[in-house]
């Protein structure tokens, strides 16, 4: 008896062309070109709450340990205070030790010394001797970040001053007469876009 063996036809391989491959490769780094800045802003605009806590416990904390200390209670006070404080936190990096401290805010910057770090100085406020109040200073914020740092600590700071689109302007200042009330709307207008605005809150 004999066998008869069918051949089958070979069948032809699927597969993308050169031309498809590149159409979605193209589509694929457009969307990544598109996305990844608003990625970025989103993660920022997240961690502008958590930035804002651990500056307002600093502000707590020195205050707390203030009460008592005359009229110039901050009078020795710099970013070693402020690094020392938030040496543990998973917010915010900290590097060094004492004044040479650098404390990075993580909104903006590369949290290299004077780009996207915080630092804290003595100031002197309405017509106190220096080291009435303190400064907290943060360089380089991302305009995703903008106004909402100043109205997170806006409770917690009596000067806030916004330094981005046409110079720096005071946002809120509790120190002269006739008050200067927190306006959300005045800080908006200061920011500009990118790692381009300054933020500085002085307490007393």
């Amino acid at each position: 008896m004999s066998r008869r063996l069918h051949c089958v036809p070979a069948r032809r391989q699927g597969g993308f062309s050169l031309i498809e491959v590149s159409i979605v490769t193209a589509i694929v780094l457009l969307v990544a070109i598109i996305g990844i800045p608003a990625i970025g802003s989103y993660v920022i605009e997240n961690k502008v709450p958590k930035v804002g806590e651990e500056l307002q416990r600093f502000v707590t904390r020195i205050k707390s340990n203030a009460q008592g200390a005359g009229p110039t209670p901050y009078a020795d006070i710099d970013t070693g205070a402020l690094a020392n404080a938030l040496r543990d936190s998973s917010v915010v990096a900290v590097s060094g030790t004492g004044n040479s401290a650098v404390v990075a805010h993580g909104l903006g910057g590369n949290g290299t010394s004077g780009n996207g770090t915080v630092t804290v100085a003595s100031v002197s406020v309405a017509g106190g001797g220096a080291g009435s109040g303190f400064s907290i200073t943060l360089t380089d914020v991302n305009n995703a970040a903008c106004p909402a740092l100043a109205s997170v600590m806006q409770r917690f700071a009596d000067v806030i001053t916004v330094e981005g689109r046409g110079g720096a302007a005071k946002v809120k200042d509790a120190t002269v007469v006739p008050r200067i009330a927190y306006s959300a709307t005045a800080a908006e207008a200061q920011c500009t876009e990118g790692d381009n605005n300054t933020f500085v809150f002085i307490v007393r």
